[in-house]
């Protein structure tokens, strides 16, 4: 059973979240905040396998209170948001989140990106948040490209952007001439010698580091 809980400043979004997800048989709501604080709390008292966060929300918001819970707990974090483009999904993103959703997603889609992000992968699927990612690092002052990404080796910088452009491992394994397994290893290798949770927080360490820039990826 996925356990989700459910940051949203609004009832009725909350409740119609809740209704959509508790009609699954392998998900169950099991917390509800109104705030980033509350989120915080309920995180750690009910400890659920994924928070879907408002970005905007009053005493603390979705980026500080996404920051938290990821910082302090192996908790994912899908960020909803009602635009497309926000400069607090893109920080939220920085922070850790593992995925990203507009409030006005299908059904499906949300009951969809709940089994992604719960079963360890970033939501990288819909064009939206890697055109996102793409957008807001095209804006900010890059630092210093990681040491970290000394330790890789030319092969795994080369996955690594492919991660970058949204594919993947079959279709990272197509490109190279690899088996699947081979591609997920190397995903999995890159993640760890970058220490970094998901391929989400792979996306972004891509365009902080011009591994890949604004432009390359559909719109």
């Amino acid at each position: 059973m996925i356990k989700v809980l459910l940051a949203d400043d609004q009832r009725l979004v909350r409740a119609g979240f809740k209704s959509i997800l508790d009609g699954e048989d392998d998900i169950e709501v099991i917390a509800e905040a109104s705030n980033g604080t509350e989120a915080i709390s309920q995180t750690r008292a009910c400890e659920p396998d994924v928070v879907l966060m408002d970005v905007r929300m009053p005493e603390l918001d979705g980026l500080a209170a996404t920051h938290e819970i990821v910082r302090s707990s192996a908790v994912r974090v899908i960020i909803l948001t009602t635009f497309d483009l926000d400069d607090y999904v893109y920080g939220a993103l920085r922070a850790g989140a593992s995925g990203f959703l507009v409030k006005d997603t299908e059904p499906m889609e949300l009951i969809h990106a709940v089994r992604v992000v719960a079963r360890g992968d970033a939501l990288l699927a819909p064009t939206v948040t890697r055109r996102l990612i793409a957008e807001f690092a095209g804006r900010i002052d890059r630092p210093a490209p990681s040491p970290r990404l000394n330790s890789l080796t030319e092969r795994e910088r080369e996955v690594m952007t492919l991660v970058a452009t949204g594919l993947s491992n079959d279709e990272i394994a197509a490109k190279l001439v690899l088996s699947p397994a081979t591609a997920k290893t190397h995903v999995s290798r890159i993640m760890t010698k970058l220490d970094v949770r998901d391929r989400a927080q792979l996306v972004v360490l891509a365009y902080e580091s011009a591994m890949i820039t604004p432009g390359w990826m559909s719109p």
